[in-house]
């Protein structure tokens, strides 16, 4: 497993900027599809389309449901269905997203709910968005703070699920595992097949990882003998999160393992000298307190944990490193893993690449080849956080419709 993971790991970017390419050029497709009136063509990205004018298309388009997207590839003569397609593409992208991001499991991905998203509010004002897992294989509810592109991809689930302003379908779920069919519940992976809506099945979605597997070895050979399944990505969450610094305890009990054993058997890819990091702050940890490890909070500890957080907003945004460790990287935020870059600072991102661009002139022109290769990491750490602020500035606001107690009347 320690293997199948090492393997893996470099190319799960692959993967993403796949199946995120092709939903992302597949709804725009579907855009332009909607804005031509039947029978008409159009170019998209270069390519020559005619949307499709059969009597079924005619029929369709005078219904509530709306037509049903197709078009023609002039190039190749092939008809494609846009609807299904597009669909398919999102929920794939959905999945890969959510799984490398929550480290969940497959069948904890099918069993969320609209109910499973909640937010905690700390007494400084700042809202924490929350995703709450059922109880699965350890049977134990676990909570999951949401990163922002967890967050987006949760958000654009429950807007595609709600929009038109409906409300989200209350269906039942099989499961397999029990036998047994669940009470009708706003589950987040469910789709309208013919006239009634189901969950999306868990071999379906392992289905989608398999085909864009295949499709993406035709270009990179990496791909040929290698194939990703729904727990690859919660055995790479385990590896990125420890690999960031976060404890091995901390990151249990967001896998849902009991015993620390597990944990470490999903981070068996990392040299002997991190997991023995680790070892010691536990067992410094338990002499400490040796008894009641999970003793009530005293005001002091939780004083002191809310400064931290206080304590991370830096210049360019905030600081992602977990709660009790120290900045390891000399507050050389640039370059750190950890910076999470507010959009609002790209103006400064810009005057700091323009510094450095300077700074690297002058390097040449007398010939210092150390500062060169030093300005030249630091200007690809500024540009891939110039792209993630963009990404992040590019996503609109969604309203997640949070369950909220009922005033007594």
């Amino acid at each position: 497993m320690a293997d199948r993971t090492r393997v893996r790991q470099p190319l799960l970017p692959v993967l993403v900027e796949h199946v995120e390419s092709r939903h992302e050029q597949l709804s725009s497709l579907l855009e332009a599809a909607r804005a031509v009136p039947l029978g008409t063509a159009f170019v998209h990205r270069g390519r020559h389309y005619t949307r499709s004018d059969s009597p079924e298309d005619r029929r369709r388009i005078k219904t509530e449901a709306g037509p049903t997207m197709r078009i023609v590839d002039q190039a190749t003569g092939k008809t494609i269905h846009l609807n299904q397609v597009e669909e398919v593409a999102f929920w794939e992208w959905a999945a890969v997203e959510i799984l490398r991001h929550s480290g969940i499991r497959i069948e904890e991905l099918t069993e969320l709910t609209h109910l499973s998203v909640r937010q905690y509010q700390r007494p400084s004002g700042e809202v924490i968005a929350l995703l709450v897992i059922a109880p699965s294989k350890g049977e134990r509810e676990r909570v999951i703070p949401m990163s922002p592109d967890l967050f987006h991809a949760i958000a654009q689930v429950v807007r595609r699920q709600t929009r038109n302003r409906r409300a989200l379908p209350l269906v039942s779920r099989y499961d397999p595992q029990e036998r047994l069919w669940s009470d009708p519940m706003p589950f987040l992976f469910q789709r309208q097949l013919g006239t009634a809506h189901s969950v999306i099945a868990s071999r379906t979605i392992a289905g989608m990882l398999r085909r864009s597997c295949n499709e993406i070895a035709h270009s990179n050979p990496a791909f040929a003998h290698t194939k990703f399944t729904p727990h690859d990505f919660r055995r790479l969450f385990a590896t990125e999160i420890v690999n960031g610094g976060l404890p091995i305890h901390i990151g249990a009990a967001l896998l849902g393992h009991l015993n620390l054993q597990t944990t470490q058997g999903y981070v068996a890819v990392f040299a002997e000298d991190i997991v023995q990091h680790y070892q010691e702050f536990l067992n410094h940890r338990r002499t400490q307190r040796p008894e009641g490890e999970y003793i009530d909070v005293s005001p002091d500890e939780w004083a002191d944990f809310q400064e931290h957080f206080d304590k991370r907003k830096v210049e360019l945004g905030n600081c992602a490193r977990p709660y009790g460790s120290p900045c390891q990287h000399e507050h050389a935020c640039i370059r750190c893993p950890m910076l999470q870059v507010n959009p609002r600072m790209l103006p400064r991102l810009a005057e700091i690449e323009k510094d450095l661009l300077l700074r690297r002139k002058r390097a040449e022109e007398e010939q210092w080849l150390g500062e060169i290769e030093g300005i030249d990491m630091t200007l690809t750490f500024v540009r891939t956080k110039q792209a993630d602020a963009v990404r992040t500035a590019q996503r609109a606001p969604v309203a997640l419709g949070i369950p909220t107690t009922r005033r007594p009347q």
